[in-house]
């Protein structure tokens, strides 16, 4: 029996590479994002590739909590009984010493990064214990072990979400509910884009001259995570490229030649 995934921020980068993997492995998959237009696109090409009822698009703002509970309320049969919760909108804004960030910047990454999940768990895990079945997956970030400099805002919410990925393990203890934290490191996708509210040339330098993740090789954790026998739990699972060590650093140009 296929399991149905609810993924947010299912639009782009590392959501999207997980709606393709899953539906792939056979499974049905509701495509949260605030642009409906975007996740609409994905589930017909979806519904194209894997045959009908494969991918289901919502409109959803994470960060409004009477919106979530009211979208999962409302899914349709035979996407309605959600199994697996893929946790996954979050986003950086700036890069600027703490005391430069604007309240809006910060009311973004809080909103979003930890309320936003906070938001998703209270309207999917009731109905998954009521079931007896599911498993919520959060996207995480090598950020929530090491804090660097301009991130200080965004590394404390990736810090925040893996306090609440071990709390909610430990306040399911005793039922049949999994809870995991996929924590990716350096990933080429529009995060950086959206971090720098647009400028691709301040993106771009990102991932120059070195070989970061992709959204796919992240989607290909998360599946493994949801796929694990119903008697494993993967408590956190931390991805890297070989480039990448102790979290902060990043081999580029010769360095970075064959890895």
């Amino acid at each position: 029996m296929p399991h149905v995934v609810f993924i947010t921020g299912a639009s782009a980068g590392i959501g999207a590479a997980c709606a393709r993997a899953f539906a792939a492995a056979g499974d049905r998959v509701v495509l949260a994002a605030r642009s409906e237009d975007r996740v609409a696109a994905l589930a017909d090409e979806l519904n194209a590739a894997h045959g009908d009822d494969t991918a289901l698009a919502v409109a959803l703002d994470v960060t409004d909590a009477e919106a979530h509970a009211r979208v999962v309320a409302d899914l349709p049969a035979p996407f309605d009984a959600v199994d697996v919760a893929v946790l996954n909108a979050g986003l950086a804004k700036g890069l600027r010493p703490v005391w430069e960030n604007t309240s809006r910047e910060v009311d973004q990454m809080v909103d979003t990064n930890v309320k936003g999940v906070l938001n998703g768990i209270r309207a999917l895990v009731p109905d998954m214990l009521a079931r007896g079945r599911g498993h919520v997956v959060t996207i995480g970030s090598t950020a929530g072990h090491a804090v660097y400099a301009g991130g200080v805002v965004y590394c404390a919410t990736k810090h925040a979400l893996l306090a609440i990925n071990e709390g909610l393990k430990v306040d399911l203890h005793g039922t049949p509910l999994r809870a995991t934290a996929v924590s990716p490191g350096l990933v080429e996708t529009d995060f950086s884009l959206v971090r720098f509210d647009g400028d691709a040339e301040r993106a771009d330098a990102v991932y120059a001259d070195t070989n970061a993740l992709t959204a796919d090789d992240v989607a290909d954790a998360v599946v493994y995570c949801a796929h694990a026998p119903e008697r494993v739990n993967v408590a956190e699972l931390l991805v890297t490229p070989r480039v990448q060590s102790g979290y902060t650093m990043t081999a580029r140009g010769e360095e970075a030649e064959g890895l």
